[in-house]
């Protein structure tokens, strides 16, 4: 199989050869290449750039050897397109004027995907014929709750204290300001898929800080919308929340693939969503620890699959940027070498949340 007939039907839970593998912030980090680029340009004008963004994107899944690449985007690109001034610190984003009244919601414009987003869509071109089927092409999203925070926060919270203020305070105004991310999202999301993305992964990072009746109130039915878009597009989505061992079930309705992340048993989650694909979840701070560590949590990653079709190997969260190039090239040997075919039918369970 090609790295991205494997990775798709991984998605599709069907049998493959071995288990397929990409990493979440892949591209960029130390990769030699990206360094040299980030001498010249920022994280943002790389992003912005059709034939930057593309060889990034590229320069990573061709060293590394994945099945997937990510495209070199970030989850804020549309919120910058809906006319708040941003920057991207090392830490994380950064809200020139965070979104807190109405006033504020009110000033958000609706994004042209076509013009606002326009380079984005002209590297996912250009990643698709570079990579061809070597590995499949992986667009995303940020979740709703996850942009809101940080539009409402202003950067990253430890405890996204303000925007659930604000989704506790003023339900009217929080949902207001989620129908306009939402909007947004299934803009990106759409025009992504035009563009040559066979996969799109939803990053809903902090979501996980819910509760879930909260999420199911304030944020789920948002989040439906996105992932019905995806699917109505016609290419697999995973669905990704850090910390969401609460919401795995949740995480599951309307996706085809659920990120689990680190602080979760894969196996247990695997039980809990019958019928459904998992990704992940090797510790992150595995990668610096020595080989020896990295095998152990990777063999015990694959073990806990047990073979299973349905599994893309990943990290639980994103890979440190000063992982070691060769430690992930490596590793993805490693899992090639190790993940066994699938060999069982994935049969859907009756019943089971999608």
């Amino acid at each position: 199989m090609t790295g991205a007939e494997r990775l798709l039907a991984a998605c599709r839970g069907e049998p493959v050869d071995t288990t397929p593998v990409w990493f979440m912030r892949q591209a960029g980090g130390s990769l030699p290449g990206y360094l040299a680029l980030r001498e010249q340009h920022s994280v943002l004008e790389i992003a912005k750039s059709p034939a930057l963004c593309a060889e990034v994107t590229v320069l990573a899944a061709e060293t590394l050897g994945t099945d997937g690449a990510i495209m070199f985007a970030d989850v804020m690109l549309p919120v910058e397109a809906m006319g708040v001034a941003l920057s991207l610190a090392p830490s994380g984003p950064v809200i020139e004027r965070p979104i807190r009244t109405a006033a504020d919601v009110a000033r958000l414009r609706t994004i042209d995907p076509a013009t606002d987003l326009g380079p984005l869509l002209e590297a996912i071109g250009l990643v698709r014929r570079g990579m061809g089927e070597r590995a499949a092409v992986i667009g995303l999203a940020g979740g709703p709750f996850t942009i809101a925070a940080y539009m409402v926060e202003g950067g990253p919270s430890r405890d996204q204290l303000a925007a659930k203020r604000l989704m506790f305070g003023d339900p009217g105004l929080w949902a207001d300001l989620l129908d306009r991310i939402t909007d947004a999202s299934v803009s990106y999301v759409e025009a992504q898929v035009r563009a040559g993305a066979q996969v799109i992964q939803l990053f809903d990072s902090w979501a996980g800080s819910l509760g879930p009746e909260d999420y199911d109130r304030s944020v789920a039915p948002w989040t439906a919308r996105i992932l019905a878009a995806v699917r109505a597009a016609g290419v697999p989505v995973i669905h990704f929340a850090a910390a969401g061992s609460a919401l795995l079930e949740r995480l599951a309705r309307g996706a085809d693939v659920v990120g689990v992340d680190s602080g979760q048993s894969l196996a247990a989650a695997r039980d809990r969503l019958p019928g459904t694909a998992v990704q992940g979840n090797l510790d992150p701070a595995r990668l610096a620890a020595g080989w020896d560590v990295v095998t152990e949590g990777a063999a015990t990653v694959l073990a806990a699959h047990a073979g299973r079709p349905g599994h893309i190997f990943n990290t639980g969260h994103a890979v440190p940027r000063d992982t070691a190039p060769e430690v992930l090239r490596d590793l993805v040997a490693f899992v090639h070498e190790r993940g066994a075919a699938g060999a069982r039918p994935f049969v859907t369970v009756q019943g089971a949340a999608r």
